[in-house]
């Protein structure tokens, strides 16, 4: 049975991704009575509309409702390309009108974009975001994490053994090895990733995975906490 007494925090959060796993993952993070944090993108789904669509509105109230915590994606899931001129990055977005052309953003443009996530969920849930973001693959640079933070977004990566590996190779990276060594390799402070379902990956990993690691962690004396505002400095960067 898993410890009742914890002495270390892991910061579970997941970004959107497909949608496939998200009932999945949503019952398991009731059944085990774990908050996560949910960094948000208007994506396309498995089942063919998008996971801001009016059609998911429920889920987001139910985990709203439950005390998770969200951050923005990017709404049209913006891949960083890299710095320009002064004050400017240029950033792919995968969805929307402009999906696959590269453009380039100043603070306001990159603002407006994160905002925009806020503005949605608010529509769906009555609730807005925390002040956080995560980029699309954990691609940045020190200019596109200071042109967020000039609209008061703190950009929040993962740590390098919170890395789940969901989006890797079945065949590679069976379930059974992620499971070890996430349950292995987690220690106090960590921010773990996952997505709430992913294309690239044929084996699905939430069933097997994610409700064993959430045991094995708490039988190492972990408590899972959604993520504060912290500052940049405090942050672990993607290697």
């Amino acid at each position: 049975m898993p410890t009742s007494v914890c002495n270390k925090t892991v910061y579970l959060t997941f970004d959107t991704g497909n949608m496939a796993m998200a009932e999945t993952i949503a019952a398991i993070l009731q059944r085990q009575q774990v908050q996560a944090t949910f960094f948000v993108a208007n994506e396309k789904t498995s089942r063919g509309d998008f996971s801001l669509d009016d059609s998911w509105r429920s889920y987001w109230q139910k985990l709203a409702q439950a005390g998770h915590h969200f951050g923005s994606h990017t709404y049209d899931h913006l891949y960083f390309q890299g710095d320009g001129k002064a004050g400017f990055v240029r950033l792919k977005p995968q969805f929307g009108a402009d999906a696959g052309i590269g453009k380039w953003y100043d603070a306001p443009a990159l603002c407006a974009e994160l905002k925009r996530v806020d503005g949605r969920f608010h529509d769906l849930t009555g609730r807005h975001l925390e002040p956080i973001w995560r980029a699309p693959g954990g691609r940045t640079s020190a200019r596109l994490i200071a042109l967020a933070e000039q609209c008061g977004f703190q950009h929040i990566a993962w740590s390098r053994a919170g890395f789940l590996g969901d989006e890797l190779d079945s065949a590679r990276f069976p379930n059974a090895v992620l499971l070890e060594q996430a349950s292995r390799n987690i220690q106090d402070g960590d921010i773990a990733m996952a997505h709430l379902g992913i294309w690239s990956r044929k084996e699905a990993w939430a069933p097997a995975v994610l409700e064993p690691l959430i045991d094995n962690l708490k039988q190492r004396g972990f408590c899972f906490a959604t993520l504060p505002v912290m500052t940049a400095k405090s942050l672990p960067l993607k290697p």
